[in-house]
């Protein structure tokens, strides 16, 4: 009886100390995106992890680790190539995560970017806006984002395939200021 009361008191003050105590934060993932020194954070596709489903493509995903050394609220924006400035020919609509939080936009485009040294004719650059995030605190984070338009790695290299007029290209996460 004596033994088993101690192994619990030891468990539990283990417990406890471990609970309180902080890891070390500064151990940083090899393929981390950091944050650039405006704030900016660039999630390219060429470096996510990407996760494809062939039976159901809108479940199609690519993630992120990022290190924020800048915390605030940050506006997101999903940036597409496309040949149709009008219509980005989304099927179903995009789903960004980070923590609890979740963005769910069909998107628009909300703004051309000309003459992008990232796309070559007759693919031009249109950002959607996606909305916010407010992350809170300095350290590491994963971003999710769940899209029919994350294509395998074979696919987004060859952009000229002629399968679909539009490709998502990036997330751009932009401090907001007042």
């Amino acid at each position: 009886m004596k033994s088993k009361l101690f192994a619990i008191v030891g468990l539990m003050s283990f417990l406890t100390w471990s609970c309180g105590t902080k890891s070390d934060n500064k151990v940083v993932t090899e393929n981390a995106v950091m944050q650039q020194a405006d704030g900016t954070l660039s999630l390219n596709m060429e470096k996510a992890t990407c996760y494809n489903d062939d039976v159901n493509p809108s479940s199609n995903t690519a993630e992120w680790n990022v290190v924020v050394s800048k915390p605030g609220r940050f506006k997101v924006w999903l940036s597409s190539a496309t040949k149709d400035t009008t219509d980005l020919s989304y099927m179903n609509s995009v789903k960004i995560s980070l923590l609890d939080n979740q963005l769910e936009v069909d998107p628009a485009c909300d703004k051309i970017v000309r003459n992008s040294n990232e796309v070559s004719y007759p693919y031009y650059r249109a950002d959607s806006y996606m909305g916010s995030f407010y992350i809170s605190e300095p350290g590491q984070y994963n971003i999710q984002v769940i899209s029919e338009k994350v294509l395998p790695r074979e696919a987004m290299n060859n952009i000229s395939s002629g399968l679909d007029d539009t490709r998502l290209m990036s997330v751009i996460l932009t401090p907001n200021t007042r």
